[in-house]
């Protein structure tokens, strides 16, 4: 399989514990530990409100501007008579 230059690699270690843990899960849901590392780490960038993908980003970066800020609605309350 040729490599894809768009593909970062980084060694992550685990504990016996969580790896015992992961391999499981991996095995009951019939994903490898790869989609299982995708899918908690587009979570953990969610959490933390951070654009998962380019298009994401864009719409992120496009609500930062005041102009597209649509303007929140204001409640008045009436002052009540005693």
């Amino acid at each position: 399989m040729p490599h894809d230059p768009n593909l970062k690699r980084k060694r992550i270690e685990f504990d016996g514990e969580t790896w015992h843990a992961l391999h499981q899960l991996s095995l009951d849901s019939m994903r490898s530990l790869q989609e299982l590392a995708d899918e908690a780490f587009r979570d953990l960038l969610r959490k933390h409100h951070r654009p998962v993908t380019l298009k994401e980003a864009l719409r992120q970066s496009a609500r930062m501007q005041p102009a597209n800020e649509q303007p929140k609605a204001t409640v008045h309350r009436l002052r009540s008579k005693k």
